[in-house]
């Protein structure tokens, strides 16, 4: 297993490329942006290669996961679970209840604990349900941890 470190960093809009590079963001100048709090962004660079990023935030006063990418070639190395749990920890720590999160890979989120919140119960602060791609060339699940 390859050890690399998740530090702390404020380069929000380089993971926010990063996010895009990866698939996991789409920009529509004309979206309405959700009011977005910025708790902590963290990175993990391999010989100054960002190869995974997670952004923690609070909307209407929840936290969750704004982003979380590993590049492909990373991706069995553990490090979405690391960063994951990077998040929570800091949500917990901060004294939140639970986290929640928009997936495009739900089977990695149920497999840290998370469960599925249907449209009507899930609250009304990710910007997915109102994009262009939702339900057409994208399905992504809103998703919840409630922390123990």
């Amino acid at each position: 297993m390859i050890d690399f470190k998740i530090q702390e960093t404020d380069e929000y809009e380089r993971l926010v490329d990063f996010f895009i590079e990866n698939g996991l963001e789409y920009t529509d100048e004309d979206a309405e942006e959700v009011p977005t709090d910025l708790v902590k962004c963290w990175k993990i660079e391999d010989e100054g290669k960002l190869i995974g990023a997670f952004v923690l935030a609070k909307r209407e006063g929840e936290y969750i996961c704004d982003g979380v990418a590993v590049d492909a070639a990373y991706r069995k190395h553990h490090l979405g679970k690391a960063l994951l749990d990077k998040g929570i920890e800091e949500a917990k720590a901060a004294g939140g209840s639970r986290m929640y999160l928009n997936a495009r890979a739900p089977e990695f989120y149920r497999k840290q604990g998370f469960i599925t919140v249907s449209e009507e119960e899930a609250p009304n602060f990710f910007e997915c349900f109102t994009c262009p791609q939702y339900g057409v060339s994208c399905h992504p699940e809103v998703m919840r941890k409630d922390f123990e």
